[in-house]
């Protein structure tokens, strides 16, 4: 998983699957956009306005919590 903030066009991507070709996309609101693969499986999520969207706290803290330990 990666997340990527572009300050510029101040759109936040969230990559849930690397490597993954995007075949589609999903409006779910205004300025919000899911991305899917060919099986309709979501690969990510853009986030425009985000900073309108999420406080400067959100966007500099990520929590991952409850992962499987890796081997």
């Amino acid at each position: 998983m990666k997340i990527e903030y572009d300050a510029q066009a101040d759109a936040l991507y969230i990559q849930l699957r690397g490597e993954v070709a995007v075949d589609d996309n999903l409006d779910i609101e205004d300025g919000v956009t899911i991305d899917l693969d060919e099986g309709r499986h979501i690969v990510g999520v853009e986030i425009l306005d985000a900073s309108k969207r999420l406080s400067p706290s959100d966007l500099s803290r990520v929590f991952v919590e409850g992962l499987p330990p890796t081997s």
